[in-house]
């Protein structure tokens, strides 16, 4: 048994999260947590709501609202959505609470003791018609290297290339199209060229484990090339205060070192709740310890040049040397785990242009199962998937339901009807042996897949499982055993087809598991077999720290009665009722239908 990290991204709180962002960092990261949980593994999943920024004012004017209150607003619509998906947070909290505003301050201050923040005066854009502060990526631009007409302010996407909004050609800004205005002020900046060996030496070796995606690995080394200091402090008043520049309150960590920070300040916050303040560090500084991150490709740079060198400076491991801080060494992520984008058919999702699916339409619409299911089998993985309504219906219809739900439904209709219960098995023949090693041996195949990230295949691998048990059945025709003299092996055939769905129900639980407890249901279980998160209403740990907050929601979970990844014997006797579907059956008019609400 091992520690595992699984750090999830921070959705950030300007409004309700789409199905592009989940299928990025949402359910990749529980589908692998609940894994390695089962797999006996001790497993911290910590994330929450990303709040700081002016992102976030930008929003708030338009609505009306303060940025408090969007954050607010928007965390709590977030925290409910991410539970209704299932994902089985230890800790879902976020960046506004005076616990995480102690821990990014305690790592600045580490970082500048040690010598790696350097002050310096710097541009910074200015909006002409607010006088707002605008962040690098509220700028857009040409860029100077490859010539893209719609570069950001702090990396060109077409390039790769990191930028300053000062490299553009011709900058807009992206909120209302003006040309910013830039003047000259006091920035610390993080000396990242500082830490760039040690950033290098660290992916050298991450490359040579072989674990990396190729695409993320080479971005990664890639983007060392141009590497330069960055500023870590911003011209707002939205975001946690700089120490030492307390009396100028206009003055912020920036959002790109407070964020990452996060999971950090998390893991703290949920053993501090736990009542065993210090566990969080069995993940943080045992070196045996690992931790995966999970996000989509637009976060790679922070999760594998912004945040490891903060780490690298927090510990003193760069070529200035230093001391750790309070938290002593901190571990260097063990795999930036980065999907490409989810599309909307050909285009991207965009909420300004209308091409967008929220979480909570398609939670209330069809539940959490079919959109988990699609993710998990034509997701982004290796690269850009798109979305469409008729592969979605086509794939729940043709695959969740006709595939696992009309195995899971025939069998126990037939042991209903026939028994009423688990029936003891007779003597075994060759085809009974050979599917029940077949599900066997998904234990291994699918489990390994897991573990390398790879979904897809997984997910596959699971139902080509599921898919031999309905041959079996196919193939023994118990539904033809009607006479006396057959009820022993029609006992035998309902009793190893039990067993499959009892075990296929554990290899596809990770990816759902909602319908697992459902099938759980079926198989005459009580209770619920596969944890599933909960939301609680939490008080302020530090009310004193200048966040502001009182109480707000958390997503949290008692997972130890987490069953084993492995096969469980069923038991004889057992009571099965006539069972309901799992699954439902989609009709093909939901295309229609959810093509016209695009287009109104």
């Amino acid at each position: 048994m091992s520690r595992v990290l699984s750090a999830v991204a921070w959705p950030y709180a300007n409004g309700p999260r789409h199905i592009g962002h989940v299928a990025g960092f949402g359910v990749p990261s529980d589908v692998f947590s609940r894994y390695m949980r089962m797999a006996g593994h001790e497993v911290l999943m910590v994330s929450g709501t990303d709040e700081h920024g002016t992102p976030i004012l930008v929003t708030a004017d338009k609505e009306g609202k303060t940025a408090r209150e969007l954050a607010d607003d928007s965390n709590r619509v977030i925290v409910e959505d991410l539970q209704g998906l299932g994902l089985s947070y230890d800790l879902f909290t976020r960046t506004t609470t005076g616990n995480h505003y102690g821990v990014v301050q305690e790592m600045f201050s580490t970082c500048l003791r040690n010598g790696y923040m350097v002050e310096q005066t710097s541009l910074s854009a200015i909006s002409p018609s607010t006088g707002r502060t605008l962040p690098d990526r509220y700028i857009e631009g040409t860029c100077p290297i490859c010539k893209y007409a719609d570069a950001r302010g702090d990396q060109c996407d077409n390039c790769g290339n990191q930028l300053d909004p000062t490299d553009l050609l011709e900058p807009r800004s992206k909120i209302n199209g003006e040309t910013p205005r830039f003047v000259e002020t006091q920035h610390w900046f993080l000396d990242l060229p500082a830490v760039a060996d040690a950033l290098g030496e660290w992916l050298d070796g991450r490359e040579a484990s072989g674990t990396w995606r190729p695409n993320v690995i080479k971005f990664s080394q890639n983007i060392l090339e141009e590497i330069r200091p960055r500023a870590m402090t911003r011209d707002i008043d939205w975001g946690i205060p700089v120490p030492g520049w307390e009396d100028q309150p206009n003055k912020r960590l920036y959002v790109w070192f407070d964020a990452v920070i996060g999971y950090l300040s998390a893991s703290i916050e949920w053993a501090r709740r736990l009542g065993e303040p210090e566990k969080w560090r069995q993940w943080w500084n045992d070196a045996d310890a690992e931790a995966f991150y999970f996000m989509g490709k637009d976060n790679i740079v922070f999760h594998s040049q912004i945040w490891p060198a903060e780490l690298l400076a927090h510990n003193g491991q760069g070529e200035r040397g230093g001391e750790p801080g309070a938290f002593g060494v901190l571990n260097l992520p063990t795999e930036v785990v980065s999907s490409e984008f989810l599309t909307f058919g050909d285009a991207q999702f965009s909420t300004s242009r209308g091409h967008v699916i929220y979480v909570r339409d398609m939670l209330e619409r069809y539940g959490p199962d079919p959109l988990r299911y699609f993710i998990c089998a034509a997701g982004p993985e290796t690269s850009d998937a798109a979305f469409t309504w008729a592969d979605f219906v086509t794939r729940n219809n043709s695959e969740l339901v006709a595939g696992w739900g009309n195995l899971v439904n025939r069998t126990a209709t037939m042991v209903a009807k026939n028994f009423g219960e688990v029936p003891a098995a007779g003597p075994l023949e060759e085809v009974d042996e050979t599917v029940l090693a077949t599900v066997r041996g998904g234990f291994e195949s699918v489990g390994s897949l897991i573990e390398r990230h790879r979904l897809r295949a997984a997910i596959a691998e699971a139902m080509r499982v599921v898919g031999e048990v309905n041959k079996y059945l196919t193939v023994t025709e118990p539904y033809k055993m009607k006479d006396e003299s057959q009820r022993e092996r029609l006992a035998t055939v309902l009793h190893v087809a039990l067993q499959c769905v009892s075990d296929c129900n554990t290899l596809l639980a990770p990816f759902l598991p909602h319908a697992a407890n459902k099938v759980h249901a079926v198989l005459g279980g009580e209770g619920e077999k596969f944890p599933m998160p909960v939301i609680e209403q939490v008080e302020e740990l530090e009310p004193d720290n200048g966040a502001g907050l009182t109480t707000y929601p958390v997503i949290t979970g008692d997972y130890s009665a987490t069953p084993a990844w492995e096969p469980r014997a069923i038991v004889v006797g057992t009571p099965i009722a006539k069972p309901t579907p799992v699954f439902t059956k989609l009709d093909p008019g939901v295309v229609e239908e959810e093509l016209a609400r695009v287009a109104d």
